[in-house]
Order: structure tokens, then sequence, then C-alpha cells
């Protein structure tokens, strides 16, 4: 795997072309800026790695617009040793930015080929983490609480086990809505039975299969 000088510059640029889009975390934009995107793609579609747009992963699944990845992240309001789960692995990348933001992540995916490569990839970057294949609307009961929840794919409700893994004073990113676009939320968690829900923008992905998904 070569991170070539062509490819740090494209970094460079989409970082500059995430600014201009209102993303202002010095730890997001350091991530991106790090993390070579280009890796999580095939040799063949390279040339598509540093265009702030999603692209096919296979297994109807996408790797998740830069932009996309950049405001969740953002709003997750990640800190260093935070313990975080992250629903929907996928590719792989919006772990590795997690990762070099210091935090300890747990990834849940549901389909076994997107596991498999995500965690050959995210261990040929040298990547700590925690990975399974399984049903992400369950979370992952065994090691809550978390500090923070990132969901990346779009959920029909709020999966109950989520808000219950979180921890009291822990946020939750989630898309909520139909299988075409949904509304961004940050769930707060206020106390064991309470928790205070956030409206954000809207956004377009894949849906989120499972016991309390779609």
């Amino acid at each position: 795997m070569i991170d070539s000088y062509k490819d740090k510059g494209a970094r460079k640029k989409l970082v500059e072309e995430l600014k201009l889009k209102g993303i202002n975390d010095a730890g997001v934009l350091a991530a991106i800026g790090k993390v070579p995107r280009h890796f999580f793609f095939s040799k063949t579609f390279h040339a598509h790695a540093y265009i702030d747009k999603a692209f096919p992963i296979g297994e109807g699944q996408t790797i998740s617009q830069p932009y996309t990845v950049a405001y969740q992240t953002q709003m997750l309001q990640v800190e260093k040793n935070d313990k975080i789960l992250e629903i929907g692995t996928g590719s792989g990348y919006q772990a590795a930015i997690l990762i070099e933001m210091g935090a300890n992540v747990f990834t849940i995916e549901r389909h076994e080929k997107l596991h498999k490569s995500a965690c050959v990839l995210l261990d040929k970057l040298n990547y700590k983490y925690t990975a399974k294949c399984g049903d992400g609307t369950k979370g992952w009961a065994s090691n809550a609480p978390f500090d923070k929840i990132i969901v990346t794919a779009g959920a029909p409700v709020l999966p109950q086990d989520l808000i219950d893994q979180l921890k009291i004073g822990g946020i939750m990113i989630i898309p909520v809505g139909n299988e075409k676009t949904q509304q961004m939320f940050s769930i707060i968690k206020k106390s064991n039975k309470d928790f205070e829900k956030i409206a954000l923008d809207s956004f377009s992905f894949v849906p989120l299969v499972g016991e309390s998904g779609w």
C-alpha cells in the first residue's frame, strides 16, 4: 500500500473543502488529513477516493461521503480514550478516523465479507480495535456502557438497545427516517429513563438492517 505525495496532496485539498462546508473540529480535520482513504478503495477506483462523495463497496453498501464522516464525527464530540461503538463497519474508514482521534473503538458489521475485509485492512494499518459480525441494532451489551455511539446507516426508529448501552452523559449520533432520506439526530442520555433528542441536518444513508432496523 503506497501513500504518495499526490495522495497526501489530495487529502489536504479534501480537508480544505470540508472546512468550507463547515467542518471546524481540528481533531476531525487532522484525522481525515492523515488516514489514506484510497486504501479503502480497490485500485481500480483509486481516483474516486478524494472526491467528496459516497462510493459503492459491495454487498449493497457504500463508503460514506467524507463530509458525512466528518459531520457525524464532529457531532460525536470525540475525546481521547472515549469508548465508542460504531454500528456499520463497512469499509472500516469511519473506524480508522475514530481510532486516529484516540478513541477505543468497538465496531459491528452485519455483512461477513465486509467485516473480514475491513479487519484485514485495519490490521495492515496497525490499528487497535474490537470488531464483530452481527446485528448492530442490538448493540454490544457485553462491552457496554459506551461513551459514544455512532450509527452509519439509516434507522426507521431509535433502537432501544443502543440507548440502553449508552452511558449517562453519553452521545449517540444516528440518522433516522425512511429508506431514502433521514434526519440526523444527536441523542444525549440524561438518565437511565431520559434522553435529549436534537434534530440536525438531513442525509441519505443505506438502510440499517436488523431486529430494530429495516
